[in-house]
């Protein structure tokens, strides 16, 4: 990555810390746990390092007016960016687009996917093109 693209990413120091949070906690938990509990550990890291964090704020599915249903986004840190972890091989469009629409429901500008695989930790920035920061 060129050294401007460095300059210019969204929330460069928060994203280095959320996405060592993630590595923290897959070291220390391995592979093979359920979400919920690397969801847990995450939070446990956010609070010993001090970074305000919102978890699982719901987001309304509408649909021509009415309630569809609701989904739960794991967290929003520090008022800026959302969070969402998986244990998946990988990710896949249903995946992206739900955090698209928590990016529009919250009008914030930065998510970060981050899922854990026997593999290890990987994770992708996800940006609002409709927020300007």
């Amino acid at each position: 990555m060129a050294n401007k693209e460095v300059q210019d990413l969204i929330y460069k120091d928060l994203s280095y810390k959320i996405v060592g949070i993630a590595f923290d906690v897959f070291n220390s938990l391995g592979y093979g746990m359920q979400e919920k509990y690397y969801q847990k550990a995450f939070a446990k890291e956010l609070e010993i390092l001090n970074i305000p964090y919102k978890k699982e704020e719901r987001v309304i599915l509408d649909y021509k007016e009415s309630s569809l249903g609701s989904y739960l986004a794991d967290f929003i840190v520090d008022d800026k960016v959302i969070i969402e972890l998986k244990v998946r091989p990988r990710l896949g469009y249903t995946h992206i687009r739900q955090v698209t629409e928590y990016l529009d429901k919250f009008n914030k500008k930065l998510a970060i996917m981050i899922y854990f695989n026997k593999d290890g930790v990987h994770y992708r920035r996800i940006l609002n093109p409709n927020i300007k920061i």
